[in-house]
């Protein structure tokens, strides 16, 4: 017989431990810290695993869902509405779908991991199951407030599956999710920018992460700005407002231009070595090719300079 109290004790314990994570390594945490987990009345209890649904031996049903970076699964929160997180396997029957189908009917709240790049997860509690479709091999996630888990870790109206189908949870839902699906798209694109480049400043080398950017190159507000690693730049966050304000454009070939009137200006040690010496030198670019930024992105940047520094 499913122990209520039990799981719910455990949930609790592991949101916590997962909160004060967070407050000591910021909310990009390293996979060997979740792989180990806590302690729970003797009991070591995990929170992630090679399979992406997973349920520490100290419970009866899942506590996590994981997405891996490159990962064999086409898990999608990159649009409009629910995270759609695919099955284990092809079987509705296995185990772990079995247990993920009952945190479903039984509302529970779980951890979802997006893996940003190898060995560095975003954590995101508590989502829900509220969802699911054996034709598609797929359930349907979404976000809640973490304040609704002080109540007996179940929202309100919890108790069934047909609850999650109440108006006045909808809406709830659908705001925090849409607001998890933007942390999520910025913080993803972040490392990945940022593993590209190697953690420095494509501008100046600088190499100290905590003051480092990934720099849109067609802003994030234009629908075309998508977060990939070919629309972005890592740069210092000095650089990143030098390139937002137009003080400094990147061309197709990869060489900076600074502002013309800022080449004449004088003003101290500051615009010498972080404005005007890098007038025609070389940004520095990832190893990969592929992951170089857009030639074209790049351009359309680049004539936007231009008329910049033509109205300055």
């Amino acid at each position: 017989m499913f122990d209520q109290l039990h799981d719910a004790r455990v949930r609790n314990a592991a949101f916590e431990w997962l909160a004060g994570r967070v407050d000591h390594h910021g909310d990009v945490l390293p996979r060997t810290l979740l792989a180990e987990g806590f302690e729970y009345r003797g009991r070591r209890v995990p929170l992630i695993a090679p399979q992406g649904i997973f349920k520490p031996a100290a419970m009866e049903l899942p506590l996590s869902i994981t997405t891996a970076p490159r990962g064999p699964y086409d898990d999608e929160f990159m649009r409009e509405g629910p995270l759609h997180y695919r099955y284990r396997g092809k079987d509705p029957s296995h185990r772990d779908n079995v247990g993920l189908r009952e945190c479903f009917e039984r509302r529970l709240p779980l951890v979802y991991f997006l893996g940003l790049v190898p060995g560095r997860y975003l954590a995101t509690w508590p989502v829900y199951i509220v969802g699911d479709d054996p034709a598609s091999l797929t359930f349907m996630v979404e976000a809640d407030d973490p304040a609704e888990l002080a109540i007996g870790l179940n929202p309100p109206n919890g108790g069934g599956a047909a609850s999650v189908h109440e108006a006045e949870d909808e809406g709830r839902r659908r705001y925090v999710t849409s607001v998890v699906r933007g942390r999520l798209h910025q913080r993803a694109f972040r490392e990945r920018v940022l593993a590209a480049y190697r953690s420095e400043c494509s501008f100046c080398h600088f190499r100290h992460e905590e003051l480092l950017d990934a720099a849109h190159i067609i802003p994030d507000a234009d629908p075309r700005g998508t977060p990939e690693v070919t629309n972005g730049l890592a740069l210092c966050r000095f650089h990143h407002a030098a390139f937002d304000r137009g003080f400094l454009g990147v061309r197709p070939d990869f060489v900076l231009e600074a502002r013309p009137d800022l080449l004449e200006e004088e003003d101290g040690p500051t615009l010498v070595h972080s404005i005007q010496s890098l007038h025609h030198e070389r940004i520095q670019l990832p190893r990969s090719r592929s992951q170089w930024p857009d030639a074209d992105r790049l351009a359309e940047r680049y004539d936007e300079f231009l008329r910049q520094a033509r109205a300055s």
